[in-house]
C-alpha cells in the first residue's frame, strides 16, 4: 500500500507580498522622509540664511538648485554600483555620508561655502532615490508597484508635514550655545540619516532568495516569480546600459520627470517663504505649509491604487499634471489671500505629488536587467535637474518682477507640456507572469 504524500499548501500571494511590504517599505519610507528633509530644509531657513549669509533671492535659488548638479553627475555610477554590490551596503553608505555632510552644513559662512555645501550634499545623496526605485523592482511584481510606490513616495509630503513644525522649533533655538537657529537645524536634522544608515545594514536584504525572514516555500516562490518577470521583461525591454541610455522613450521620460521635478522643488523650496510674505510678520506658517502635503499624502495612495486596479498609467499621470497646473493658476489668482493661496497649493500638490507613484511604474516597462539600473538612474538624474531649474526660475523671476506670479506661471506651463508628452508616449503592455 502506497503511503500518501501530503501536498504543500498553495502559496498565499497576498500574504507574502504583505510580509515583504511590511518588512522593507516602512524603513525605506523613513529613510526617504529624512532624505527629503535634508535636501529641502533650507526652504524653512530661507529668510535666516539670506539675512545671515547676505544672499539675494537669485543666489538662494541658485544654491538651492546646485544640490541637483552633483546629484545628477553621480546618479548613474551610483545605481550601477548598487546593482553590483547590493542595496544593503550601498544604501547604508549613501545615508551615512549624506547625513554627515548635511550636519557639516552648519559651518557655512558665506555665499561660496553655501554653494559648495549644496553641491557636496548632492554628490553624497546621489543614487538613493533611483536605488530604492530599483530595489522595489527586485521584490514587488509590476501590477502591484504603483500602490507600493505610493506608500514609499508619500515620504515626500510627509517630510514637509513633519519637517515644517520640527524646523520651526529648531530655528527657535537660535542663540543656544552660541549657535544660530539654522545651524541647529542642519546639525539635528542630519543626524537621523547616519543612524538609519547603520540600521540599513541589519534591515535591508538584497534579493528575495536571501530573505531568511520568509518561509522557505515563500522565499522560493517570490524569487521564482520575480525571475520570471525579469525574463519576460527582457524580451521587450532594454537589458543593457547602452541600449537604455540610447532609448528615445527613456529620454522622453527623463524630460517628463524634469518638468515635474521643477515644480516639486520650485514649490518646496519657496512655499514657506511665499506663505510668510503673504501672511505677514508674527504669523506661524508651519501648519499652513503642511496642509497641502497632508492632502497630497492621501491622494497619492488612492490614485496609485486606482492605477494598479485599472492597469492604466499614462492618463493617470497626465490628469494629475493638469490638476497641478490648475492649482498653480489659482495660486497666481489668489496670491494676496492667504487661505485661498493655501487651498490653491493644496490642489497643486494633490496633482503634482500623485504623478510620482504612477510615473515610476513606467520606466520598468521599458527596461530590464542592468539596463534598468542605468535607465532608472538616467531618468532620475536628468529629471532632478528640475531641482536646479525650478528654484532658479522662482528666484530669478522674483528678483526681476518683485513677485512670485511669473515663476508660478512658468511652472504651470511646464506641467501642461508634461501632460502632453505623457499622453503621446508609447509604452509596451506590462508582462503577465504566471506564478510558478
Amino acid at each position: 500500500m502506497l503511503s500518501s504524500i501530503p501536498l504543500s499548501p498553495p502559496i498565499d500571494r497576498a500574504l507574502v507580498l504583505s510580509r515583504v511590504t511590511r518588512r522593507l517599505i516602512p524603513f525605506a519610507f523613513i529613510c526617504y522622509v529624512v532624505a527629503y528633509i535634508d535636501r529641502v530644509n533650507i526652504g524653512f531657513a530661507a529668510r535666516e540664511l539670506q539675512h545671515d549669509l547676505g544672499l539675494s533671492a537669485t543666489q538662494y535659488g541658485l544654491g538651492a538648485g546646485l544640490f541637483f548638479l552633483g546629484y545628477c553627475v553621480f546618479e548613474i555610477p551610483s545605481n550601477l554600483i548598487l546593482e553590483r554590490v547590493g542595496a544593503r551596503l550601498w544604501i547604508a553608505r549613501i545615508m551615512i555620508v549624506w547625513g554627515l555632510v548635511s550636519m557639516a552644513t552648519m559651518f557655512i559662512y558665506d555665499v561660496t561655502s553655501f554653494m559648495a555645501a549644496r553641491i557636496i550634499l548632492g554628490i553624497a545623496e546621489a543614487g538613493f532615490f533611483p536605488g530604492m526605485v530599483l530595489y522595489v523592482t527586485y521584490w514587488i511584481p509590476a501590477n502591484e508597484r504603483a500602490r507600493v510606490n505610493a506608500l514609499f513616495m508619500t515620504a515626500a509630503p510627509v517630510s514637509v508635514i513633519v519637517g515644517a513644525p520640527v524646523s520651526e522649533a529648531l530655528l527657535s533655538m537660535h542663540g543656544l550655545w552660541g549657535l544660530r537657529g539654522w545651524q541647529w537645524l542642519f546639525l539635528l536634522e542630519g543626524l537621523p540619516a547616519v543612524i538609519l544608515g547603520v540600521m540599513a545594514l541589519k534591515i535591508l536584504t538584497d534579493r528575495p532568495e536571501q530573505a531568511d525572514w520568509l518561509q522557505p516555500d515563500e522565499r522560493e516562490w517570490l524569487a521564482a516569480t520575480m525571475a520570471a518577470e525579469r525574463a519576460a521583461r527582457s524580451e521587450t525591454g532594454h537589458a543593457s546600459v547602452g541600449r537604455s541610455l540610447r532609448s528615445g522613450r527613456v529620454w522622453l521620460l527623463s524630460i517628463v520627470y524634469l518638468l515635474n521635478a521643477s515644480v516639486t522643488y520650485g514649490i518646496f523650496l519657496w512655499l514657506p517663504r511665499m506663505l510668510q510674505d503673504t501672511a505677514g510678520p508674527g504669523v506661524s506658517v508651519g501648519l499652513l505649509t503642511a496642509l497641502p502635503f497632508v492632502a497630497a499624502l492621501i491622494a497619492m495612495v488612492l490614485i496609485g491604487r486606482h492605477s494598479d486596479k485599472t492597469g492604466e498609467r499614462k492618463l493617470h499621470v497626465a490628469a494629475c499634471a493638469i490638476t497641478a497646473a490648475i492649482g498653480l493658476f489659482l495660486a497666481v489668482a489668489f496670491r494676496n489671500h492667504l487661505y485661498w493661496l493655501v487651498l490653491a497649493f493644496t490642489i497643486c500638490q494633490i496633482g503634482q505629488r500623485s504623478v510620482m507613484s504612477v510615473f515610476w511604474t513606467m520606466p520598468p516597462m521599458l527596461l530590464a536587467g542592468t539596463g534598468a539600473a542605468g535607465g532608472i538612474a538616467l531618468i532620475n538624474a536628468i529629471g532632478n535637474l528640475g531641482g536646479f531649474f525650478g528654484p532658479n526660475v522662482m528666484g530669478s523671476l522674483f528678483d526681476l518682477t518683485g513677485g512670485y506670479s511669473g515663476g508660478l506661471l512658468v511652472l504651470a506651463g511646464g506641467l501642461i507640456v508634461e501632460a502632453i508628452l505623457v499622453v503621446n508616449l508609447k509604452l509596451p503592455k506590462e508582462p503577465v507572469v504566471r506564478s510558478p
